[in-house]
């Protein structure tokens, strides 16, 4: 069964800041039809069910400017998830986009064209232009081959907080919460919120990506997950140390944060280049892919960045989609590639396009996988310098840094891959 077939003039998949950001721009700048589907029952992305404060304000300096293009306070002290979902759904809608939740895309039926499920049946709908915004995940369990027994009281901290959040569900009185990124602070916030005693954070790093905001909650570092213990409801979690050492916490909940993937299927599927660091699409600093009508945004490419920057991201792809609309861009994948050397883990955007195009900031985003004091970052091509630049601060793991754009005009369309390293 094929559905019903209908034509959009934009198609955006996925219904967080980044893809609600992308319909409202769009729509607001006459793009024709601009289609929002959200598989979720309620738009808005991850920060529905983040109660914490600081989105879109210092914390997340990227604001929804389209939501709050009157100057309200809320711009510049930050809000919480919720409201800001809220503003960014209602922004989108007033904008023009059509918003459809409860749709879920199950595939490609042609180049331009998506299969559907929804309330309303099966449909297939042919777009000229498609966005992907479907976001990032945390893995879970089973893809961290934690060995041990299988007991109820496991969570990532997506699940956590849409039990607490969402739905108001028992958590459980003992919780050791394993990695110390910034997710796993606000799943501490979230537990403390629930009544839950947080017995530690766990972190297999020898030195914090960040300080703990309640000095109550012990910081274990160089500490490796080995067992999980437990029948009916888990029972511990058991422990190896740098130097040897093991022990067991008694716990009844634990919390798996951080170790985010890019929701990558539905690209995949669809036959589109990813790069092998961020494990997401290849794109460039327009937001083009190896196909020339599909453009990327959002945590989609780059596991995880704030809201915020998301949704700068979201606006930022409306100009490039213009273009295509009017036949007037570049052609599609044909920039070179942006490989890092160890230790740096991936860069973000990782294709330097042929127009000499510089990404949202002016800015492109690393990772590097151990700590790095004051690296000098070196960017190359075929045993040419393009730009050197030193950090004034610390590199960690689990945390972005950044990397100044100004060379992306100096890179030889014709040359080899361009290359950068942390020395």
């Amino acid at each position: 069964m094929t559905g019903q077939p209908r034509e959009v003039d934009v198609l955006i998949v996925g219904a967080g800041p980044a893809g609600l950001a992308a319909g409202a721009e769009l729509a607001a700048a006459d793009a024709g039809r601009v289609e929002i589907l959200e598989r979720e029952q309620e738009a808005g992305g991850i920060p529905r069910h983040c109660h914490h404060g600081g989105f879109g304000g210092r914390l997340d300096r990227s604001a929804y400017a389209w939501a709050s293009a009157a100057g309200s306070a809320y711009a510049r002290r930050g809000t919480t998830g919720p409201d800001f979902a809220r503003r960014g759904v209602a922004a989108a809608v007033a904008a023009g986009a059509a918003l459809r939740t409860g749709v879920t895309v199950t595939g490609w039926a042609g180049p331009r064209t998506v299969e559907t499920t929804g309330p309303a049946g099966p449909e297939q709908i042919t777009a000229r232009a498609v966005i992907l915004a479907t976001g990032a995940r945390e893995r879970p369990r089973s893809a961290r081959l934690i060995p041990g027994t299988r007991p109820p009281g496991v969570y990532t901290t997506g699940e956590l907080q849409q039990a607490v959040h969402l739905y108001g569900l028992r958590i459980g009185t003992r919780a050791v919460v394993v990695g110390d990124e910034p997710v796993g602070h606000a799943a501490v916030a979230t537990l403390r919120a629930a009544g839950v005693h947080v017995v530690a954070v766990v972190t297999d790093r020898t030195a914090p990506a960040l300080r703990l905001r309640s000095p109550r909650v012990p910081l274990l570092t160089g500490a490796t997950v080995t067992e999980l213990t437990g029948r009916r409801r888990l029972s511990g979690v058991a422990l190896r140390h740098h130097d040897g050492r093991t022990t067991t916490l008694r716990c009844d909940t634990v919390v798996l944060t951080g170790d985010f993937v890019p929701d990558h299927e539905l690209a995949r599927r669809g036959g589109i280049v990813l790069d092998p660091g961020t494990r997401g699409p290849a794109y460039d600093a327009a937001y083009r892919t190896s196909h020339p009508d599909v453009f990327v945004v959002g945590n989609l490419l780059h596991a995880v960045e704030r809201a915020g920057y998301a949704a700068q991201e979201g606006r930022a792809v409306a100009v490039p989609v213009l273009h295509r609309l009017a036949g007037t861009e570049e052609a599609a994948g044909a920039g070179r590639r942006l490989v890092v050397d160890a230790p740096l883990r991936w860069i973000a955007p990782n294709v330097a396009g042929p127009d000499g195009a510089r990404p949202v900031g002016d800015r492109f985003v690393l990772r590097t996988g151990r700590r790095l004091p004051r690296p000098l970052l070196v960017v190359s091509q075929d045993g040419r310098e393009l730009h050197r630049q030193r950090l004034l601060s610390t590199a960690v793991p689990g945390r972005p840094f950044t990397l100044g754009a100004e060379w992306v005009d100096r890179v030889d369309p014709d040359g080899t891959d361009v290359r950068i390293t942390a020395r």
